[in-house]
């Protein structure tokens, strides 16, 4: 008999393809059903089914932690902490055991290498006159990651209000997405962008002309949490699939897919930097770094 488990998520339907078929193929009395959307999207979904008096999705899948703490805190997550969550930086886990993150996604600059920029190399430079009207940037009013990324540099002491102001002033333009960030620029319609790590990379390995910076100030970084809903009626299921997301194949195939892994035991592609990392949450922005050697977040 199959069980059918139901994911919402904001990954790109190619890499959740991928992920299923891995899962299904271990697991083959389990069929998961894929929901895909941005996360504001699903955000606005899973309300609309809140109100009806159902959520539908079993497994949510998303880009910032700060959703799955409000759905915590609101009652919609089954606490539920794989073993291999063990492994995990302290900052990667949930301490009340409702979420876990999966990936760790930096945001930093790319930009076109035909284009005669000079790379920018940190986030200050962005509000420089010469970026003006030059920039993409994905919308936070649909892109979670990009919203959560301006309430980091928001915190950020070296950045804060003004260097946003400043970088609004510039008048950068604004994609649906990070991937159309990634786009814009290999394109060259665009010379620089602001996006997620991984789009980047995906460029340069398709052999677009784009070179990528991380900037002196840190990225600030989203780690595209997991959590079981609590109304699900297949909670082992979905705990298996929990699981394999966490799993060294898993991790694997993460990092095949241009992210950072979060478990210590497996490498991210090769020719990743170190790096240093703004923190997610509203805390002090003590250095976090990763390193090229061991790429699990350090304090």
């Amino acid at each position: 008999m199959t069980t059918t488990i139901t994911l919402y998520t904001s990954e790109p339907p190619h890499k959740m393809d991928r992920i299923t078929a891995a899962f299904t193929k271990l697991n083959p009395e389990i069929e998961v059903e894929v929901f895909r959307a941005p996360t504001g999207e699903l955000k606005s979904k899973i309300e609309a089914e809140a109100l009806a008096g159902k959520i539908k999705a079993d497994v949510l899948l998303a880009a910032d932690a700060p959703t799955f703490e409000r759905y915590k805190q609101q009652g919609r997550l089954l606490k539920y902490r794989p073993a291999d969550a063990r492994l995990l930086h302290r900052d990667l886990v949930d301490p009340d055991g409702f979420y876990v993150a999966t990936r760790i996604i930096p945001t930093v600059i790319c930009y076109n290498t035909n284009a005669g920029v000079l790379a920018p190399r940190s986030w200050k430079a962005l509000a420089e006159a010469r970026f003006f009207n030059r920039i993409a940037i994905a919308s936070p009013r649909i892109s979670a990651a990009s919203a959560h990324n301006t309430t980091v540099w928001y915190e950020t002491p070296r950045l804060g209000r003004q260097w946003l102001e400043a970088l609004s002033a510039n008048q950068p333009r604004v994609a649906y997405s990070n991937s159309w960030v990634g786009e814009l620029v290999a394109a060259g319609l665009c010379e620089v962008g602001i996006v997620t790590d991984h789009v980047a990379r995906e460029l340069v390995a398709r052999g677009a002309s784009i070179g990528i910076s991380y900037p002196s100030e840190g990225s600030p970084f989203v780690t595209q949490p997991v959590a079981i809903v609590g109304t699900t009626q297949v909670a082992d299921a979905a705990k298996l699939f929990v699981n394999f997301l966490l799993s060294q194949e898993g991790q694997q195939i993460a990092a095949e897919q241009h992210y950072l892994p979060v478990r210590p035991d497996v490498q991210p592609l090769t020719g990743f930097p170190g790096i240093k990392l703004l923190p997610p949450y509203s805390r002090p922005h003590t250095a976090i770094r990763i390193d090229r050697k061991e790429h699990a977040l350090a304090s």
